[in-house]
């Protein structure tokens, strides 16, 4: 998955370049020097070390240049960047390379590292996430009357508007704005224990230390080192899976909604995009297919970062190592459902006509609950339900309106039945679906009130 996302070819269609780069090589070279200069900056400032061994490591951390080949022949030696990476320090930073990384290990740099890089890819997701959200606000707001037909288990069932379908796609991504704002405080945590999650070698000023880096770098002051504590990370990658499965929802709805039979919805006007190399007329989903695709790699991943967070003492084994495998991939795969979701909704054609057509084809069949309803004001509730079913069966083997053949049943009683009240219903009324949409625009009025307070609008 990983060589995928890396390909020239196929990445840009399941990622987001700019989250991406937050995540590439260099930004995380540039995040793992960041962690160590902080420390030696605030070692400095303590007294832990010489105030100049302070400045030459900051220098030294900001003129040092990625060389890949020797950071990867350090991880096939070491099994870590860091050692290599140290070295490459210490011997920029001259006389005072001594004092490079003191009292840390290898983990709390990496780790912090990483939660440096994954805030500031989350930042891009955040802010794309709130562009899709309001899209969608603004399309449920210019559809909250529109007609269509509701579907349940892949059938047609009532009449609804397609405001209320879209607003069903934006509350849940409207809580994965929460959920992220609320993950923050646990997810952007300083890493520092040194080597067994003790602090012993920072020696008494310890605490000042931890304090201090966490305050250079931006992040929250951990309780206790989480080396083998990966909740925090568990719960970003459930929030990734959770917010690629809403987004796939959208994408389904959409796929569906697509097929030539329907054409409801249109990903892009005809020629634009997701044609075929051999059907001139096919105009495919393809960005909504992407998506699903993506949520389904998030979702098996997720498994496996799951499974990293099982870890041994007080240091792991291979957990942490099962992890580098899943989360970049994830956060990669998550962004670029996101983005791929961004465009979709920026750009998605809604036909109204052919909702309205495929609302009323198969006689009105969707109007049965409500024909029940009317009917049972009348008659029995079985009685009303057994007239309409019986109705419906002749309606689709005949190719007739549900409403006349009721209204023909209704008003044809056996001699003796009263039946003035069939003759006084308002049959024009109940055969228009505009009647019978429950509280759908109040529903869809509502929703606009919690997607806009998610949005601080």
């Amino acid at each position: 998955m990983s060589h995928l996302l890396a390909s020239a070819i196929f990445g840009p269609s399941f990622n987001a370049a700019e989250v991406a780069a937050e995540l590439c090589d260099e930004a995380y070279f540039r995040s793992l020097l960041e962690v160590e200069a902080a420390l030696a900056r605030v070692q400095a400032r303590l007294g832990l070390i010489p105030r100049v061994a302070g400045a030459a490591i900051e220098r030294a951390a900001a003129s040092l240049e990625l060389n890949c080949d020797e950071l990867s022949r350090g991880v096939l030696r070491d099994g870590v960047p860091t050692l290599a990476l140290v070295k490459a320090l210490r011997a920029g930073a001259g006389e005072a390379g001594a004092f490079v990384h003191l009292g840390a290990t290898s983990q709390d740099i990496m780790d912090s590292a990483t939660v440096l890089c994954v805030r500031r890819a989350l930042v891009h997701m955040e802010r794309r996430l709130c562009d899709v959200v309001g899209c969608a606000a603004e399309l449920a707001e210019r559809h909250r009357g529109t007609l269509m037909v509701a579907r349940t288990h892949g059938q047609q069932a009532l009449p609804t508007t397609f405001g209320l379908k879209v607003a069903g796609w934006a509350m849940p991504l409207a809580r994965h704005l929460r959920r992220l704002r609320e993950l923050g405080p646990r997810l952007f945590v300083l890493q520092l224990g040194g080597a067994a999650g003790t602090l012993a070698a920072f020696g008494p000023q310890a605490r000042e230390v931890v304090r201090g880096v966490a305050s250079e770098l931006g992040l929250g002051e951990a309780a206790l080192p989480w080396h083998v504590q990966r909740d925090a990370i568990a719960e970003l990658g459930a929030w990734l899976s959770l917010l690629s499965s809403s987004l796939a929802k959208l994408a389904t709805d959409v796929i569906w909604m697509c097929q030539s039979e329907v054409a409801e919805v249109s990903e892009a006007e005809p020629g634009e995009r997701g044609g075929s190399s051999s059907m001139p007329q096919k105009n495919n989903p393809i960005r909504s297919e992407q998506i699903v695709a993506a949520a389904r790699a998030v979702a098996a991943d997720l498994s496996a970062l799951h499974a990293a967070a099982i870890q041994e003492h007080e240091r792991g084994t291979h957990g942490w190592q099962l992890e580098w495998l899943s989360l970049s991939s994830m956060l990669m795969l998550a962004a670029g459902a996101l983005r791929n979701a961004d465009e979709l909704m920026a750009g998605l054609v809604v036909h109204p006509e052919r909702m309205h057509a495929n609302l009323m084809d198969g006689g009105g069949l969707v109007l049965a609950e409500a024909l029940v309803g009317a009917l049972s004001e009348h008659m029995t509730r079985p009685a009303a339900q057994k007239l309409v079913q019986d109705c419906a069966r002749q309606a689709l083997a005949g190719g007739r309106s549900l409403i006349e053949l009721v209204r023909e049943h209704a008003t044809s009683a056996p001699p003796g039945k009263q039946t003035q009240w069939a003759e006084q219903l308002d049959w024009s009324a109940l055969a228009r679906p505009e009647n019978y949409l429950g509280m759908a625009p109040v529903l869809v009025d509502g929703a606009l009130i919690e997607l806009r307070a998610a949005l601080g609008r």
